[in-house]
């Protein structure tokens, strides 16, 4: 694991396209009207209500760089990408995205990121970010929280508040040495990642984690992608490969992070 670097020197303007599902693109897009690179934000079958005048109604996609979806099944919006030429940028995670269309979009010199999300998106950044920091990785954890009923035991997870600590199940990541998923009921979500390493002077544990609104978060991990598409290769891309900038946009946008350091033998 480790920190992304840039491919290519930031856009000087963008003009995204989104395709809203839910709450989270509709947050997202206000997050994404605060950027000052952006250009136009074009609406997919929708016009807009808002008087911004970067707003638009999308009526020819290819004008576009990227289509931005955060549908549960992104498939219609990856394909409506491709026909038009532009890169794609969506919410979800999932492996079978990457074997499905990766070929097809790196083919096209156009990008496909996946997974702008709390689980595969800011909670491996704040990994990488840490580990960047660590000269010599003994283990990394990272854990995020999913809605759901509380669990009773399990894997004591440090969330910030307003989340706190949490019985978290283990959960398959690529991202870590352990990962954990903790329930949550309510309106709140939150991610942690700690990161044990050695030095001279001895083992140190840094914690750090993100908790607030669940919509919020997801919006900003979506909206974090979003603006940095266009720095990706051709082909399927996730957040992790440029996890410093990923976390570094997140946080201009507003994301707050807490943490802590332990100094233990």
């Amino acid at each position: 694991m480790g920190p992304g670097r840039f491919l290519t020197d930031p856009p000087l303007t963008m003009r995204l396209a989104l395709h809203q599902a839910s709450e989270v693109g509709t947050r997202a897009g206000r997050i994404l009207l605060a950027e000052r690179p952006l250009k136009a934000l074009g609406l997919v079958d929708k016009h807009p209500t808002e008087k911004d005048p970067r707003l638009e109604h999308v009526e020819v996609l290819a004008t576009y760089d990227a289509l931005l979806s955060d549908a549960a099944d992104p498939r219609p919006d990856i394909e409506m990408a491709l026909n038009a030429g532009v890169s794609c940028v969506v919410w979800v995670d999932a492996d079978e995205l990457g074997e499905e269309y990766g070929d097809d979009f790196a083919a096209g010199d156009l990008r496909l990121l996946t997974g702008c999300n709390l689980a595969t998106g800011i909670a491996p950044a704040l990994a990488a970010h840490e580990v960047a920091a660590t000269e010599n990785v003994l283990e990394v954890t990272i854990a995020w929280t999913e809605p759901g009923s509380p669990r009773r035991r399990g894997e004591a997870i440090p969330f910030p508040d307003p989340i706190g600590s949490r019985w978290g199940e283990a959960r398959l990541s690529e991202y870590a040495d352990r990962s954990f998923v903790a329930k949550v009921g309510g309106p709140w979500a939150a991610a942690m990642a700690k990161v044990t390493g050695a030095s001279p002077a001895g083992v140190v544990t840094r914690i750090v984690g993100v908790s607030d609104l669940a919509v919020h978060l997801e919006a900003l991990a979506f909206a974090s992608g979003a603006v940095l598409v266009g720095e990706l290769p051709p082909g399927l891309s996730r957040p992790t490969d440029l996890a410093e900038q990923y976390l570094a946009k997140a946080l201009d946008a507003g994301l707050d992070v807490a943490a802590h350091t332990h100094h233990g033998n």
